[in-house]
C-alpha cells in the first residue's frame, strides 16, 4: 500500500504537548527571558472534520499553525498525522511530506509573487514537490481554477488584476494543488470584505466535501468560527482553556476566559436562544514572557481565587468538554 493510501486510512492529526519557545533579547547583565509563544498545546483532528483555533491577539494561534506546517521552530513536543510524527521529518522526508500539508494564509495580497501568472502560481507546489509530468500539472491547473470559481483564461493573468476575494481563490487553489490531507486556514477571511468573507467560506465548506479535507481553522472571529467549526479549541497566551465541540462551545462555554469571547460578539438573537453568562473583564493580558505560576486567566479572571494564581489547572473533562479551570 502506498502513501496516499495509508494516509487515507487515516483518522486524526494528534498535537501532544507542543511548546514554541523564542528567547528574548536583553540588555547587557540582565537576566535572559523567553517568551512561551505555544506552551504545552494538546489536541486531535478527527479526519475530514474541522477545528477551529480560537482566541485573541497574542494567544498562540498562528504560532501553533506554523509549528504543525513545520514552517516554524518546535521547542518540545510532537505532531502526528496517523502513525507519522511529523516533527521527527527532517530533510527529503519532510520534504516529500509536505503535499499532506498545505496553508492558506491571511493576506491574499502578500501571499501570491506579483511577478507570476496565476497558473503558474497554483502549479508551483506540483513543480517544486515533484508531482505528475507537465500536461498533468496543466490539468490539475484547470481543474483547480474550476473548482474555485475562476475562469480557465484567468491563468495567464497576474494577481493585480484580481480583486482580493479572487486572489484567496487563487491561494485555496494553490494550497489545493498537491491534494493535502490537512489544509490550515490561518484568518483566511479576515482581510476581505463582509459579503466577499460569506462566498468564501461557503467555497472554502464545499471544498472540503468536495476533496474530503480536513481543517485547522484558526480564527477570532466568533460568528466564521460557529459557521465553519465542528470542533473548537480556545487558546490563551499559549495555553489551551477549553476543547469542545461547536453546538455545546456555543450552547454553554464553561471557562470563563470562553464566556466572555462569546459575550463580548454582538449578536441579535433572543438570549433564551443562545445564552451566554455575562462576564465582564478588565486589566492587562499577562505576559508570555516567563510567565508566572498558575492560571494565566486569573489576572483578568472576576471569579479568580487564590489558588488560580498560584496552580497551573489542568484540563479535565466536564460535561462533554475539555476545561482548564480550578472553578468549573
Amino acid at each position: 500500500m502506498g502513501d496516499e493510501a495509508r494516509l487515507a486510512e487515516r483518522h486524526f492529526i494528534e498535537v501532544r504537548d507542543l511548546k514554541v519557545h523564542f528567547p528574548r533579547k536583553t540588555g547587557w547583565g540582565k537576566p535572559k527571558q523567553v517568551v512561551h509563544a505555544v506552551d504545552g498545546v494538546s489536541f486531535t483532528i478527527a479526519k475530514g472534520r474541522v477545528l477551529a483555533i480560537v482566541g485573541e491577539s497574542g494567544s498562540g494561534k498562528t504560532t501553533t499553525a506554523l509549528a504543525m506546517m513545520r514552517l516554524g521552530p518546535i521547542t518540545a513536543g510532537s505532531i502526528h498525522m496517523g502513525d507519522q510524527d511529523v516533527t521527527a521529518l527532517q530533510g527529503e522526508a519532510l520534504r516529500d511530506f509536505r503535499r499532506h500539508l498545505q496553508m492558506v494564509f491571511q493576506d491574499p495580497y502578500s501571499a501570491l509573487n506579483p511577478r507570476w501568472r496565476v497558473g503558474d502560481i497554483i502549479r508551483a507546489p506540483l513543480d517544486v514537490l515533484g508531482i505528475g509530468d507537465m500536461a498533468s500539472r496543466e490539468a490539475r491547473v484547470l481543474s483547480l481554477m474550476e473548482a474555485v470559481g475562476l475562469r480557465a483564461e484567468q491563468r495567464h493573468l497576474f494577481p493585480h488584476q484580481f480583486s482580493g476575494g479572487q486572489r484567496q481563490r487563487i491561494n485555496i487553489a494553490r494550497a489545493l494543488a498537491p491534494q493535502p490531507a490537512l489544509l490550515v486556514c490561518d484568518e483566511p477571511v479576515s482581510a476581505l470584505d463582509v459579503a466577499v468573507r460569506a462566498q468564501t467560506l461557503n467555497l472554502l465548506k464545499r471544498l472540503q466535501h468536495q476533496f474530503q479535507l480536513t481543517y485547522a481553522f484558526i480564527s477570532h472571529d466568533m460568528s466564521v468560527v460557529e459557521y465553519m467549526a465542528d470542533e473548537v479549541v480556545v487558546m490563551l497566551l499559549g495555553q489551551v482553556v477549553e476543547q469542545a465541540p461547536r453546538a455545546q462551545f456555543f450552547k454553554a462555554p464553561q471557562h470563563p476566559y470562553s464566556q466572555a469571547l462569546l459575550a463580548s460578539v454582538p449578536s441579535v438573537r433572543n438570549a433564551a436562544v443562545r445564552p451566554v453568562p455575562r462576564v465582564r473583564i478588565s486589566g492587562e493580558p499577562g505576559s508570555p514572557i516567563n510567565p508566572a505560576p498558575g492560571c494565566r486567566f486569573a489576572s483578568r479572571c472576576p471569579l479568580a481565587q487564590a489558588r488560580c494564581r498560584e496552580q497551573t489547572p489542568l484540563l479535565r473533562d466536564v460535561g462533554g468538554s475539555t476545561v482548564a479551570c480550578h472553578l468549573v
